[in-house]
């Protein structure tokens, strides 16, 4: 749907990369390794997010880091369209706060660090209804046409530090 509106792959996978979480950092090389793209296509379409004001870079140790602008004025609007994209608005308006007494949600998986991906993992933190909670998935997943995978954990047994302890890079997408 996306490719529609912008026909540069690479452009894409960077909005993804960047606006999926604000808090991902890539710098050039580890760019042409995750998209299996050469660095100028990538450096081209960095420099355009760069001189746009998208993006922030910042030296570290011989290598330039880039991060989403959060200051952006058009920042919030386009995370929006990236989760609309991705499905999770739906996900979170229409699944996650008709769930009982749930404290917190966390993305998890290939989108929490910014790679598309046809299934969105989440941790949920409260008190549900998990069989009722099946049904919204299952709804949800036919709208969006991607799996949905979840944990649950009571809110006494659950620490973050168990999360990014496997590896995961934590989103926290909802809190009440």
């Amino acid at each position: 749907m996306i490719e529609t509106l912008i026909s540069s792959k690479t452009r894409i996978k960077l909005l993804f990369k960047f606006f999926l979480n604000s808090s991902t950092t890539a710098y050039l090389r580890g760019l042409e390794e995750e998209f299996g793209e050469s660095t100028n296509s990538i450096r081209l379409e960095l420099n355009r997010f760069e001189n746009a004001g998208f993006l922030e870079s910042y030296s570290q140790a011989n290598k330039k880091v880039f991060k989403a602008n959060v200051n952006h004025p058009l920042f919030k609007d386009i995370n929006s369209i990236v989760l609309k994209i991705v499905g999770l608005d739906h996900v979170v308006d229409y699944v996650l706060q008709h769930m009982g007494d749930l404290k917190k949600v966390y993305l998890v998986g290939n989108l929490s660090k910014g790679k598309d991906s046809p299934v969105i993992d989440l941790v949920l933190v409260g008190d549900i209804n998990e069989t009722f909670l099946k049904e919204l998935i299952a709804k949800a997943e036919k709208r969006i046409n991607k799996r949905i995978y979840y944990i649950h954990y009571k809110e006494k047994d659950f620490k973050l530090q168990d999360i990014t302890e496997q590896g995961h890079s934590p989103l926290l997408l909802w809190t009440k």
